[in-house]
């Protein structure tokens, strides 16, 4: 019984989790998201318009889905690792 009520708890937590991320974007209409990069790079040239980049990539990505994906994959990474090290902190302090 511990184990069901435990899975209807979690389901509801998901879902909860998912409805907050939804829900903002169903009220917004035609709205255009856009990364803070190009803000930022916006602000700064209404700012100092004179001002010139420390560096510039030394690769671009292919394409857009590319750079998704290679964000993606990085934002895994690091949610595997943190993970990992509080997995590995709960198991040490449970022992």
């Amino acid at each position: 019984m511990k184990g069901k009520n435990l899975f209807i708890k979690n389901l509801l937590l998901f879902l909860l989790v998912v409805l907050i991320a939804i829900l903002p974007m169903m009220f917004i209409k035609d709205a255009e998201f856009e990364g803070a990069d190009g803000e930022a790079e916006d602000i700064i040239t209404e700012i100092a318009a004179d001002y010139e980049p420390w560096f510039s990539n030394f690769w671009e990505p292919p394409s857009g889905e590319i750079e998704s994906l290679l964000f993606a994959l990085q934002a895994a990474i690091g949610a595997g690792f943190i993970g990992y090290f509080f997995g590995r902190l709960a198991q040490k302090n449970a022992a």
